[in-house]
């Protein structure tokens, strides 16, 4: 514990060491600091023990914590200057969900709207202003550039999108800032399944086909990858790849996401056209292609009108209550009024969570518009 609360204090000093070094002010003029982050995060900041966390029934150790001084925790400000750690509910539920409650003003709305939060953990919370629930469901990190063999996060060289020719299967990427790729991030992979999806390079349950495209395929330790951008025209030095296991590894993650948000609806007695609008927040929010998101199973098929790309809705919560004592009394409001539905124990959730792990599910049925466009394929 002693060692990740030290990792987790020396990264956040060398972020606010960078900021006040760029802005050229004093650091003794920082005087207050908000975190919002999940709960484990929370608590290794605090140095507060989550081991309980991973053991059933999965209790932190505190959800809400007082305002302290930051050199309690460790963060060099001004000695004098306060830490607050927004409100989280849960063990899986942390403060950053209560803060990109806050930013995207669901809490008001009249009508029911839905937050997804695609992270590690895919994070669901739906309601208005009068009810609110919220759940959560384990992602992995893949939509965040781990465990994949070309993934990082949506930073400077990342894919960010990509198109592959139905025919010829020729690939086109950009990358964020227009530099030589590097990598993949988040809203790249799910480009580049949508793509390899309609181009036919892989089926349904996201296996490569063997005949596909045999000037892009390779075996690499007996596993089949696709290339799509080869070492001549990397940033790298090396081919940037998708391969077999990060095909697979993403399926579960977007299942995991889609389940947890079709049985969240599907407990409150709505469908998903009942909702008004469908919030995406995440570090790859502002990069996320709707459409090709739809096509794989990640999101519900639903007007496209009716989603809202926010980007870092927990940064953006944070922010609003370090400037405000209002909003930060708001956040812990709604961090009080949120119902957590633990997902581990509800037995029909394995049996919605295997059924997502098709493209774009196993029942064609709820994605009229992909049903659509494969007919028309036919």
């Amino acid at each position: 514990l002693e060692r990740l609360h030290h990792a987790v204090v020396d990264a956040v000093n060398d972020q606010i060491a960078s900021l006040v070094q760029e802005a050229g002010v004093d650091l003794n003029d920082v005087t207050c600091a908000v975190c919002a982050g999940n709960t484990t995060m929370a608590h290794l900041l605090l140095k507060v023990n989550p081991t309980y966390m991973r053991r059933e029934p999965y209790v932190p150790a505190v959800n809400s914590v007082p305002v302290v001084r930051a050199a309690e925790a460790g963060i060099k400000i001004n000695p004098r200057g306060l830490l607050s750690c927004l409100p989280g509910v849960s063990a899986y539920v942390g403060g950053d969900i209560s803060a990109g409650v806050l930013a995207c003003g669901l809490d008001e709305a009249e009508v029911p709207s839905l937050l997804i939060d695609i992270g590690t953990n895919g994070e669901i919370v739906l309601g208005n202003r009068e009810w609110l629930v919220c759940c959560s469901s384990s992602a992995g990190p893949a939509f965040e550039g781990g465990g994949v063999a070309c993934g990082m996060r949506a930073m400077h060289g990342a894919i960010q999108r990509v198109e592959i020719g139905p025919v010829t299967h020729d690939v086109h990427v950009a990358t964020i800032g227009a530099a030589p790729p590097l990598g993949i991030c988040g809203s790249g992979y799910i480009d580049c399944l949508g793509e390899m999806f309609r181009a036919g390079i892989i089926d349904r349950q996201g296996k490569i086909q063997a005949d596909a495209s045999p000037a892009r395929l390779q075996e690499v330790e007996d596993q089949r990858s696709f290339v799509l951008v080869p070492t001549s025209e990397s940033g790298t030095g090396r081919d940037i790849r998708i391969t077999q296991p990060d095909i697979d590894n993403l399926i579960r993650s977007k299942g995991a996401i889609y389940a947890a948000a079709r049985m969240l609806v599907v407990k409150m007695g709505m469908t998903f056209d009942d909702i008004e609008r469908i919030y995406i927040g995440g570090g790859f929010g502002n990069y996320l292609n709707v459409r090709r998101s739809v096509y794989i199973g990640l999101l519900p098929d639903v007007p496209r009108d009716k989603y809202v790309f926010l980007g870092n809705t927990s940064l953006a919560g944070a922010r609003l209550s370090l400037l405000s004592y209002e909003a930060m009394r708001k956040a812990n409001e709604i961090a009080e009024r949120m119902t957590y539905i633990e997902l581990c124990a509800d037995s029909a959730y394995p049996d919605q969570f295997v059924a997502s792990l098709f493209i774009p599910h196993t029942d064609i049925s709820l994605f009229p518009s992909v049903r659509e466009a494969l007919e028309i394929k036919r």
